[in-house]
């Protein structure tokens, strides 16, 4: 049995790009999880994506796995490029390297230019003379930074199809604070994915038919598709694609024990190894 990976990032620009990150001189520790590392991407680096999608910033799911868009924000948002027919030809990059830290940490930062400028640097390689015609926005913090790029490429933005949505984790943010439920705040994001579809599948050549069924405004089963083992690095265990969550801090504990620590469990349905005696 064969098995499909992400080659990473040895090929030219790539290899600069990762080797220049920057550090906690620009994402200031108290507002990033600077210590977890830098996370870069998921999908094609090799010129064939269509779609860019400009995500956050990486939790916990992807802290471990090393790419982006990997727990059920990513699910979501793969369920949203099926339904565009797009199942391979994507790349997806993030508004901040590193995991946001405390609550306004993100907006604080939303348009600092110190951040843009090497964000800045791998819009250019993924946007200037590829195949990519529409760009995908996930939440106010990757709208402001997308808006940043393209003041400083104009002419390349003004031809690419922009779909600035709310954030696939939208309906669990939304309802922490008290001011709705997650019900109304999931119908919210639906509505608001809904009014996106036609004008994407308008604008992108797709790698299979396109079947753009409205979102119900409840989550349905087909509306989370699994992360594709070609996403992630060689020889990642096949359940970091899973949908069940399997990755998550510590509840109840210091704050800097909860910082510093994840917990990873094996999800049920990939413990196929026989009872302990």
């Amino acid at each position: 049995m064969t098995h499909d990976f992400c080659p990473g990032y040895s090929a030219a620009p790539f290899a600069a790009l990762v080797a220049d990150y920057p550090g906690e001189d620009i994402y200031p520790l108290k507002d990033f999880r600077v210590e977890w590392g830098p996370i870069f991407h998921r999908g094609r680096l090799d010129g064939s994506a269509k779609v860019l999608v400009l995500g956050q910033d990486p939790a916990t799911h992807e802290s471990i796995s090393r790419r982006i868009l990997v727990g059920e924000a990513g699910q979501r948002t793969q369920g949203l490029l099926a339904k565009i027919g797009i199942d391979s030809s994507y790349v997806m990059v993030n508004t901040f390297l590193y995991s946001v830290f405390g609550q306004g940490g993100g907006s604080r930062h939303a348009k600092d230019e110190k951040i843009a400028k090497y964000r800045n640097r791998w819009l250019d390689v993924l946007l200037l003379g590829t195949d990519v015609t529409a760009v995908i926005m996930l939440g106010s913090l990757a709208a402001t930074a997308f808006s940043m790029w393209a003041k400083t490429q104009p002419q390349a933005a003004a031809h690419l199809h922009q779909a600035p949505l709310k954030h696939p984790t939208f309906p669990e943010s939304a309802s922490a604070s008290g001011s709705t439920t997650l019900a109304k705040a999931t119908a919210d994001l639906h509505t608001n994915w809904n009014g996106a579809l036609d004008a994407l599948v308008a604008h992108v050549i797709p790698d299979v038919p396109a079947n753009p069924t409205p979102y119900a405004g409840t989550w349905q089963p087909s509306d989370l598709v699994r992360i594709p083992e070609r996403d992630l690095p060689a020889g990642s265990p096949g359940w970091w694609c899973d949908l069940e969550a399997w990755a998550q801090r510590p509840r109840g504990v210091a704050a800097q024990l909860k910082r510093a620590t994840i917990t990873v469990t094996v999800p049920t349905a990939a413990r196929t190894w026989p009872p302990l005696p």
